[in-house]
């Protein structure tokens, strides 16, 4: 392991080696692919559902970890459910986004499959991952998680195309 906290100190994250040790460890419980599933919810204003996680974090998609055996879509689905009580469907693919190891990203790259999603059910409700639950528009957010403003701005022009687009008739 000190071989481990040694490399990745010096040569990918400039972060104590102390602290190194505490991520890994941290990392040793539940195994995940580190692919992560986000929903992009829109209201009509075309503000943004966000949530200000519990972990200090800063204001995030509803978002979580793929987990073995399941498809992005699921997770999308799920995690949203868990985090706001709201019942999805996943309308489509915003983007594959990357996210390298960092100082502030931790040692893992990180893939997030973001979607555009609308609401068919359920009831806005916080879930304890957060502080705090409501619809945002991105150029207010001072707080962003990560690479999350990111992915809002991506999934805003997808939502904006959407509807420019002619309705369709029968």
């Amino acid at each position: 392991m000190q071989l481990s906290t040694q490399t990745y100190s010096e040569l990918l994250l400039e972060a104590p080696e102390e602290e190194i040790r505490t991520r890994f460890l941290s990392e040793l419980g539940y195994i995940t692919p580190k692919v992560g599933a986000d929903a992009a919810i829109f209201n009509n204003q075309g503000e943004i559902l966000l949530m200000d996680r519990a972990d200090g974090g800063g204001w995030c998609l509803p978002c979580g970890w793929i987990e073995p055996n399941e498809k992005p879509v699921e997770a999308t689905i799920r995690e949203t459910r868990e985090e706001t009580g709201l019942e999805v469907e996943v309308k489509q693919l915003v983007g594959v986004f990357t996210r390298m190891p960092g100082a502030k990203n931790g040692p893992h790259t990180m893939i997030a499959v973001v979607h555009l999603c609308e609401i068919v059910g359920g009831e806005l409700t916080l879930s304890h991952e957060g502080l705090e639950l409501r619809y945002r528009p991105i150029d207010k957010v001072k707080n962003w998680h990560s690479t999350h403003e990111r992915y809002a701005r991506a999934a805003y022009k997808v939502w904006k195309s959407e509807r420019l687009l002619p309705a369709i008739s029968d």
